[in-house]
């Protein structure tokens, strides 16, 4: 499809075909860890009664009447360039129903996408300002791979139990019981905008967008200050720097996040555009929503075990290798604990100039700081 309205504010490119996925299932570009986090989410004990509750509760519909009245819907009329952007993502994705899109007067970056019966797709005006045309369409793919995949059903239900949580706060044991099913959600959700990251991927069908929006979403407006081989370079550093303090505060850094890490999408984003995967599906061999009743909730979780075992004996990270060497039988590994946490643990090299608690002290200003 042809998008070469003139627009302010960002770069004018040439149309070109992008290949086309007729009948493509969320399968074909969702991360092994999104799937079977979904399936151990739907698990989750007492997670079907709060859903069906919530599901006559959540007010979905003022939620569209507050973006009908206070944001602009994308239209023929309105952001013709994003309307024009949105049907083709749609039409690469095979997505036959176009959800509705608004844009929300907000100066932070972002995009989301939510609804119970049927997805809304919301982008802020910070975010068109940030992006060019090509950066902007790998992000339109990503808000259309979330809808394709079923994803906005729950991203409304995390967004409604964080609210519902600091509202009960006072309540101990009812705080506990939303903060642990919310706590299940970001993780499945961080996981799932990995594979949104790939459907953004399969519809811009220009890895260098795609890299450069990720990479503007860390650093800003400011494209020529920085550079994709050196930003991938920090994910390298961050995933297998430190020791095992290091690793620990990754986990704690992570836990209250929705998303993960940018440098970390790119790196993965990178990878899987590298992979054979990606390739077939570019060919146009992927599975088809015709099979997706067929498809085996154990074969999930082994493609997914298989997947986190090839991570973990790949990682650099001295926590997975940790891991390894425990499943591999290592000795001394209460040794190599040590060792791992420093001074930490106290265990210091035998000089007397460093107090014992002044690394942990250090330590745990920088959590608290970097959770707020």
């Amino acid at each position: 499809m042809s998008d070469g309205h003139e627009h302010s504010g960002q770069e004018q490119v040439p149309s070109r075909r992008r290949t086309r996925f007729p009948w493509i299932s969320s399968r074909a570009y969702e991360h092994p860890a999104d799937r079977s986090a979904l399936v151990a989410l739907r698990k989750l004990t007492g997670f079907d009664t709060v859903f069906k509750a919530l599901s006559g509760l959540l007010p979905e519909r003022s939620l569209r009447l507050l973006f009908l009245s206070d944001s602009v819907r994308v239209s023929d009329e309105q952001f013709a360039h994003l309307n024009d952007m949105l049907r083709d993502a749609c039409y690469i994705l095979d997505l036959e129903k176009v959800p509705p899109m608004y844009v929300n007067q907000d100066p932070v970056p972002n995009a989301m996408c939510i609804g119970l019966d049927e997805p809304i797709i919301v982008v802020t005006t910070g975010l068109l300002e940030l992006l060019d045309e090509e950066e902007m369409r790998a992000v339109v793919g990503h808000e259309v791979g979330h809808a394709l995949s079923g994803h906005s059903v729950y991203r409304t239900i995390l967004l409604f139990l964080t609210s519902l949580a600091v509202r009960v706060a006072w309540i101990p044991l009812g705080n506990l019981a939303i903060m642990a099913i919310v706590t299940a959600l970001r993780e499945w959700f961080r996981k799932s905008e990995l594979s949104a990251d790939r459907a953004g991927l399969l519809v811009g069908q220009d890895l260098q967008a795609s890299m450069r929006g990720l990479m503007k979403l860390a650093g800003g407006h400011h494209l020529h200050e920085m550079n994709v081989d050196a930003f991938l370079k920090q994910a390298e550093e961050y995933e297998a720097g430190g020791d095992l303090r290091d690793s620990v505060l990754k986990i704690l850094n992570v836990l209250p996040r929705s998303h993960p890490f940018t440098t970390v999408r790119a790196a993965e984003l990178k990878r899987w555009a590298e992979s054979r995967d990606f390739q077939r599906i570019m060919d146009g061999h992927y599975p088809r929503r015709s099979e997706d009743k067929d498809t085996s909730v154990t074969d999930s979780f082994r493609e997914s075990a298989s997947h986190y075992a090839g991570h973990v004996k790949s990682s650099k990270d001295p926590l997975m290798k940790l891991v390894t060497d425990i499943a591999g039988g290592a000795g001394d590994l209460g040794g190599r604990v040590r060792r791992g946490f420093g001074g930490f643990t106290g265990a210091g090299s035998g000089s007397g100039s460093t107090p014992k608690d002044g690394p942990a002290r250090e330590d745990g200003d920088g959590a608290s700081g970097s959770t707020a």
